[in-house]
């Protein structure tokens, strides 16, 4: 699920974009100011894409945009703009926005600008479960932004459990899906590789965030 910051302080606009952008599986966090969309990214919440408003209450949308390109320069920024003029649109990019939409705007559009920036920058093939980030393509595991090390199968029994979050899978699927129906261990194997990745993954199973042991029946994946 890729995340996006929207920085709008119209709040038609705002609430559309963030309405229809949800609609299409993204995780949408709205700020109405740029000191307001700065904090949240100074703070660490790092999202995949900003969206920014070039015309905010408190300060330039350049300007904000000028910080968030001293932060880290790779976050995607699209920029939102209401003024027609070539040289207005021009000095966006050069000031580091990797695309531009004239206001008014589809949706459509929008959209479609937002994941092929996500494309180029990699994040589409991403997943994020509070500060657990899984790089699908990469078979990469993030937690609060550095990565662990997992082995070949811990990470196939995590890609497995977040296929269906909430979905209580029994130690029998786990053992066929992951180790396969040949395998000649027991469903003792499952347990064993559920404390290493509780473990990596600094879960208490007592109080879970991510692994939750369903008692009788199996195991399940807190998240969306």
């Amino acid at each position: 699920m890729a995340r996006i910051l929207l920085v709008e302080d119209d709040p038609q606009v705002g609430e559309l974009v963030r309405r229809y952008l949800e609609k299409e599986g993204m995780e949408v966090f709205w700020a109405r100011s740029g000191g307001e969309a700065l904090g949240r990214v100074f703070e660490g919440e790092r999202p995949d894409l900003v969206v920014l408003d070039r015309g905010l209450p408190d300060m330039e949308g350049l300007e904000v945009l000028k910080e968030l390109r001293e932060l880290d320069p790779l976050l995607p920024v699209l920029l939102l703009t209401g003024r027609a003029d070539e040289d207005s649109r021009v000095e966006g990019l050069l000031e580091g926005a990797d695309d531009y939409l004239g206001k008014p705007f589809s949706l459509k559009e929008l959209l479609a600008r937002i994941k092929a920036l996500l494309r180029r920058a990699g994040k589409e093939g991403r997943r994020r479960f509070g500060p657990l980030e899984l790089d699908l393509e990469a078979r990469q595991a993030f937690l609060e932004g550095e990565p662990l090390k997992l082995s070949p199968t811990e990470m196939n029994l995590l890609l497995t459990l977040v296929q269906a979050p909430g979905r209580v899978y029994t130690r029998e699927e786990l053992l066929e899906r992951v180790w396969g129906p040949d395998f000649p261990g027991s469903e003792r194997v499952v347990d064993a590789y559920i404390r290493l990745l509780r473990k990596k993954l600094k879960d208490d199973a007592q109080a879970p965030r991510f692994i939750e042991t369903v008692v009788g029946m199996g195991y399940r994946f807190l998240g969306e």
